[in-house]
């Protein structure tokens, strides 16, 4: 059962990409109890340190997740930076994900003419798709955009939602009246 186990764990730490919590690797592999999974954790953390690969488990906060070794992290970096976008391609793609699906017209209202580029590269990268809609083009995200950024599409709305509700301006009751 524990080899089963050490299974199930490491496949939930390679799909999750992220640290992940007892609570969280118990849930996901049927278990009610952590400390059975600390255990293995604990197991499958030691023969990574002993086994000759680039990959390591790595503990922070209670929370568990497969990583790359640091000695080999280099040989990633160029890969990883290959697929990061500038500020401006960031802000576009955050007002699509936002709107999810956005129509073109709008996002180029908002975002300017370079938003054209932003959206081929986001197109290119596979982040988006789009469709016609009328005189404009219908964007939406695409499957990769969701594994990529780890999130589920249901649960996209309501983190925008709270960090929306988080970025709020603050009550301005207190200020002097401008027609004083």
């Amino acid at each position: 059962m524990t080899k089963e186990l050490k299974k199930k764990i490491e496949a939930i730490l390679y799909t999750t990409g992220k640290f992940t919590s007892l609570d969280e690797i118990a849930k996901l592999c049927g278990f009610a109890s952590t400390e059975l999974i600390k255990q293995v954790l604990q197991e499958l953390k030691q023969e990574y340190l002993q086994k000759e690969t680039s990959i390591n488990l790595e503990e922070k906060n209670n929370k568990f997740k497969l990583n790359i070794k640091k000695e080999y992290q280099h040989l990633t970096s160029k890969l990883i930076s290959d697929l990061e976008f500038n500020m401006p391609v960031q802000k576009t793609l955050a007002i699509i994900a936002y709107k999810n699906p956005a129509l073109q017209s709008y996002v180029i209202k908002v975002r300017g003419n370079k938003a054209y580029d932003h959206i081929k590269l986001l197109k290119d990268e596979g982040f988006l798709q789009s469709e016609k809609a009328g005189r404009t083009r219908l964007l939406k995200l695409t499957n990769q955009f969701f594994d990529y950024f780890d999130v589920v599409e249901d649960q996209l709305k309501d983190k925008f939602e709270s960090i929306v509700k988080e970025t709020k301006e603050p009550d301005n009751s207190q200020e002097t009246p401008k027609n004083v």
